[in-house]
């Protein structure tokens, strides 16, 4: 006889345990074990070990198979036990680790394989292919694709969050934390009472007296700064969307800014001469042009197409210089200066920043990583076998994204969604402009690289989000690479991979509606390929995420820099705004609240947070592949420390990509 040592690991999160039975089988390349009861109770982050006795060795273990059993006093309780590992240790002293990371309930048999990625033709055993078949039946009979609206990338098809299955769900933890509603929000908030007052603000006091709640030291940076044309540039560069700002080559012909218009902003420099120079950079929001505008509290509300010119002065300051807030000039459609009167100007901003919600909230937060990392995670489960090295590389990183947006659907965005009825942009106009978004989505401008080259803004100085972008850019690449390339050795592996070309072709067609113009692969044909493409995922779920998502609350929370809504359409003549006109043009009180309580939702962190990086444990079982994920988090700690120190000196910290701030998976 022999022993094998077997060690059950239970998951650390709550009712993670079971009061089931649990029976564990091994079956290796020379036979199976007898199936054989863990007489101990699975209790939240234990570890339980028992022997399993064999007459002889099973060879190489290729499976574990675990199976739950409901006492017969407590069948009628659903008691979900959500096992983590098994270790195995063999006769001859290896160990063997077989991740699981899974919910078992009721009377469930599954099949696990040992952690080394292997990729379909390599396998060796009848059993092991026969298995990875059954498996991703099994994942596409549970994760199937569905229609979210025509021109959009396709979703999960799951009638609620309550639906999915348990292994992408949020833990009890999450869930106890994380209530995706706006009226656990605005009681957070204490704006509970206000938020069914549909009148209008009084006065720039009342706006501030009202939100003295949870402020952090940004939060009060942007009340006291909104309104500087320094601030306002800034923002462009290093808040919520960095993805706007373009450097301007030639003045688009339906922006006619004169020489004269502009000379003050200049310093008496000519407009050619600063274009010539590099020193003048555009932002265009012709996506919203057309857009229907929603109606909220009754009131007709407004959306403006603006065009805006910045100039990038010698001492290195981002300042706007000239505002269009249509697309179509005219008389009608004046362009507003800084030069105008106070509320001329401080109200051709505030379209600015009210249209720049429209395209960071559904364009580059809403499409660009939340709908995506969709994508990709249903691609990856219906696809790649948790055997698969890719899916060893990628499953962490979409920890959780199926409830979010399940939750999005059903709270944010839906019919009577907080964003669908109480943005300048919900209700028709939402899925007008989603669909404009998504016709202008491209490969290259996922890749950010290519999308800062772009939009040739490799230079610009003080652009924090470029600088530790690109950085972080590079140190997924170079994990990616490594990772990659200990698993394809060459070109004719990844064409070979019949399961990776599945995938692929999956997120062309379901994400990206297999439209060639987008740029996004088919197939592949080489490593490097492969390497880009998983590069741009990873960086798209975890690091662009957290650039276009943290700061919400810090940049969002005082309106009148993010205001969710106008409800005065733009204006069409100078020399007419006062203080009383702007107040008018605001969202009302219980419209700005939701706003508000929504970006405050989407800006809390909870206590399961998982860190860029940390979430590859007990996927891979090599040496190489362990040793680079130790490498890789070993030089994320490191950059860390870095922008922390470069952070010291400036008067508003970028801390949006500190390695520590950004979350592993699109879980928020």
């Amino acid at each position: 006889m022999v022993k094998y040592t077997v060690q059950v690991w239970t998951g650390e999160m709550l009712l993670a345990g079971t009061l089931n039975s649990v029976y564990v089988q091994l079956v290796g390349t020379k036979g199976e074990s007898k199936r054989t009861y863990i007489p101990k109770t699975a209790c939240q982050g234990s570890v339980i070990e028992h022997d399993v006795s064999c007459p002889s060795s099973l060879g190489h273990l290729e499976f574990v198979v675990l199976e739950t059993e409901p006492y017969a006093l407590l069948a009628y309780i659903n008691d979900d036990w959500f096992c983590s590992k098994v270790v195995v240790t063999t006769p001859e002293g290896n160990t063997v680790n077989f991740p699981c990371n899974h919910w078992i309930s009721g009377y469930e048999r599954l099949v696990f394989r040992e952690a080394t990625g292997k990729l379909i033709f390599n396998e060796t055993c009848p059993a092991a292919i026969e298995e990875r078949k059954k498996e991703l039946q099994s994942r596409r009979d549970v994760y199937r694709w569905s229609i979210y609206a025509e021109g959009l990338p396709q979703i999960m098809k799951v009638d609620s969050a309550s639906d999915l299955p348990a292994e992408v769900r949020f833990s009890f933890t999450k869930d106890l934390e994380f209530k995706f509603t706006a009226v656990k929000a605005l009681i957070d908030l204490n704006l509970a009472g206000l938020s069914t007052n549909k009148e209008q603000w009084k006065s720039m006091d009342e706006l501030s007296h009202v939100f003295n709640s949870r402020k952090t030291d940004v939060y009060d940076y942007v009340e006291k700064n909104w309104k500087k044309d320094v601030f306002f540039g800034y923002q462009l560069l290093n808040g919520l969307n960095p993805m706007m700002i373009h450097r301007c080559s030639k003045l688009p012909e339906n922006f006619p800014v004169t020489e004269d218009m502009v000379k003050d902003s200049l310093f008496g420099n000519s407009l050619e001469k600063e274009i010539q120079k590099g020193n003048i950079f555009l932002v265009d929001y012709k996506r919203l042009h057309g857009v229907t505008a929603n109606v909220i509290n009754g009131k007709q509300h407004f959306l403006a197409a603006p065009l805006c010119l910045l100039y990038m002065t010698p001492e290195e300051k981002l300042m706007p210089i000239a505002i269009q807030l249509k697309q179509k000039p005219g008389e009608d459609n004046p362009i507003f200066l800084p030069t105008d009167s106070e509320y001329d100007w401080l109200l051709a901003k505030i379209f600015v920043r009210n249209a720049d919600f429209a395209e960071h909230e559904l364009n580059f937060h809403l499409l660009r990583t939340h709908l995506l990392a969709e994508v990709f995670a249903v691609s990856t489960l219906r696809n790649l076998p948790m055997v698969h090295p890719l899916y060893k590389l990628l499953i962490s990183h979409f920890r959780y994204t199926l409830q979010i947006n399940t939750l999005a659907r059903e709270n944010l965005i839906s019919k009577k969604g907080v964003v669908t009825e109480n943005a300048s942009v919900g209700g028709a106009g939402m899925m007008e402009f989603l669909k404009k978004a998504m016709a202008s989505l491209t490969y290259s401008s996922l890749c950010m690289p290519e999308d800062i080259t772009a939009r040739g803004l490799e230079s610009i100085p003080n652009f924090f989000y470029r600088e530790d972008g690109l950085r972080l850019w590079d140190i997924v690449h170079r994990f990616v690479q490594r990772v990659i390339g200990h698993y394809y050795t060459c070109d004719a592996d990844v064409q070979k991979d019949c399961e990776l070309q599945n995938w692929i072709k999956d997120i062309f067609f379901h994400g990206f509606l297999a439209e060639t113009s987008t740029g996004i692969p088919q197939s592949f044909s080489s490593v490097t390929e492969l390497v880009k493409f998983n590069t741009m995922v990873i960086f798209t779920v975890s690091v662009q995420h957290a650039a276009v998502n943290n700061g919400q609350f810090d940049f969002g929370g005082w309106m009148p820099n993010f205001p969710i809504s106008l409800q005065q359409p733009p204006p069409s003549t100078k020399g007419q705004s006062t203080e009383s006109t702007m107040l008018k043009t605001f969202p009302d009180i219980n419209t700005t609240v939701h706003g508000m309580a929504t970006v405050y939702l989407l800006s809390k962190q909870s206590t399961d947070f998982v860190t860029f990086g940390k979430g590859y444990q007990d996927l891979f079982s090599e040496k190489t592949p362990l040793k680079l994920i130790h490498e890789t988090q070993d030089v994320l700690k490191k950059f860390n420390f870095e922008i922390q120190g470069r952070n010291v000196s400036l008067p508003l910290p970028y801390t949006h990509l500190n390695p520590n701030n950004v979350e592993n998976s699109v879980a928020l």
